[in-house]
């Protein structure tokens, strides 16, 4: 790569300087994410129009770009914690160290890897989880990483958190759709419920088709909220591989807001030191000395220095690790005001360092709304046609949309990922087992979908491990 660096302005992001074969993977890369969440939208579409559409409440005409809508308010009013939650598990402060093209390999070979595996399961038709597929890049590249350069490598916690919550949220699916299902059936017992559309006119009654279409406007709505913060954490990603000095903290957040919450956090350390016990005495001096750490880093904080912008970094996060450990601690004795002054702390200094500009919500939100109407008809006709071995009637469709909506805007809210695929097609599932027993389920279809979940994870790490070894060779 080119060694001589060049400044250029680029819109929204100002002026930055790359070489010129770096500025070309640069735009290279903002490309691939925005087409990984276009890709992300219409390979997710069929999780929220399946039902919809198999249940003759909405035509595909109307059902695609209202679903497209709701995914895009779905991104933009989601907030970012599932997107800190994905970046969390690579090894940033590392990657920040290190020269740009090395940001580069990382970012190209997750990027890749997804947009093949997600390409590929799209054109077989088979319903794939984009989560585990981000997530798995996400590791096979940090394993190189670490492979070539060191460091923490991947945050294995957090990739164990979120893997627990890609296996459980499917299990969870799959039981309360076959409870809901099981109640429909024996408790309400409406008939309307159970009819199987047939013909182009057969639509559903009023009331049943409002409930069709909210669910499925609420899936919409809530796989933008959880999916669509992948690319936002995703874009995040380049930017903090190629203008780190840039995107590292949030600059936007005045010096005198940042002063105004350690010096909170510091009268709380001084009511509290003399009379805490021996380990909350030791975790509230550490607190206080990496309060006053960050207060000296405060002062010399330039937005123009890369060195000090890494040191502010790690000294606020050291901060916001202190906070937490203080209010986790059982022996610690703290008032309500104290505790509550604590968390408003460690949100407001949390938010120097996980947090998304508004053109970068914007830029996925639109990628994945427009992606959303496009290319739906493969998966939709898996999802409608071939998990059960029967048409899906009215109280099937809304049994699973109901579990899935619930299941992703709950994980949402607790910024973990899940998959919608996954959570759908398995509510699905068990809503056709409630109706018909075991034998009402095509064998055939779980089995390419198993194969494909089961696949998903070491093809995407081992891929994107590989790609990061290409890359590496031209650095």
């Amino acid at each position: 790569m080119l060694n001589v660096l060049s400044a250029i302005t680029l819109p929204f992001i100002g002026e930055v300087s790359l070489s010129a074969s770096l500025t070309i993977v640069f735009c290279i890369c903002l490309l691939a994410v925005v087409g990984f969440e276009f890709v992300n939208g219409f390979h997710d579409t069929a999780n929220a129009v399946a039902t919809v559409i198999y249940t003759k409440a909405l035509k595909p005409v109307y059902a695609i770009p209202w679903s497209g809508f709701f995914n895009f308010l779905g991104v933009f009013l989601g907030g970012v914690a599932v997107a800190m939650g994905i970046l969390k598990l690579l090894p940033l402060d590392d990657l920040m160290k290190l020269p740009v093209a090395v940001g580069a390999c990382m970012v190209l070979a997750v990027l890749l890897a997804s947009i093949v595996w997600n390409l590929g399961t799209w054109y077989l038709g088979i319903p794939c989880s984009s989560s585990h597929t981000l997530i798995g890049a996400m590791i096979g590249a940090s394993i190189a990483f670490t492979w070539y350069y060191g460091g923490v490598g991947v945050n294995w916690d957090k990739a164990k958190e979120i893997g627990l919550s890609l296996i459980l949220s499917p299990l969870i699916g799959f039981g309360a759709a076959a409870l809901l299902m099981y109640f429909l059936k024996h408790v309400v017992k409406s008939k309307a419920l159970f009819h199987i559309p047939q013909g182009e006119n057969d639509t559903p009654p009023i009331l049943v088709r409002i409930l069709l279409i909210i669910t499925c406007t609420l899936v919409s709505f809530f796989h933008g909220s959880n999916d669509g913060q992948k690319g936002v954490g995703l874009l995040m990603l380049i930017l903090i591989a190629f203008v780190p000095v840039k995107f590292a903290v949030n600059h936007s957040i005045s010096n005198d807001k940042i002063l105004l919450s350690l010096n909170k956090t510091e009268q709380v350390i001084t009511r509290n030191v003399a009379s805490a016990a021996d380990a909350a005495h030791g975790l509230l001096i550490h607190l206080d000395s990496a309060v006053t750490q960050t207060k000296v880093q405060l002062v010399s904080k330039n937005p123009a220095d890369t060195a000090k912008t890494y040191k502010f970094r790690k000294e606020v996060k050291s901060v916001v690790k202190g906070i937490d450990a203080v209010l986790a601690d059982k022996n610690g004795k703290f008032t309500k005001e104290d505790v509550a002054v604590l968390k408003s702390a460690s949100k407001d200094l949390n938010g120097l360092t996980d947090f998304a500009p508004i053109w970068v919500i914007a830029t996925i939100s639109i990628s994945l709304g427009i992606g959303t109407m496009v290319g739906w008809k493969r998966i939709v006709v898996t999802i409608g046609e071939k998990i059960g071995n029967e048409h899906l009637n009215y109280a099937q469709g809304a049994t699973s949309e109901i579990i899935a909506a619930s299941t992703i805007g709950l994980s949402t809210a607790f910024g973990l990922p899940v998959s919608t695929t996954h959570v759908l097609s398995s509510g699905i599932a068990g809503s056709m087992m409630a109706s018909g027993g075991a034998g009402n389920l095509n064998s055939k279809t779980l089995k390419n979908i198993a194969l494909a979940w089961v696949l998903t994870l070491p093809v995407a790490i081992i891929l994107s491990l590989l790609l990061f070894m290409f890359f590496h060779l031209f650095i």
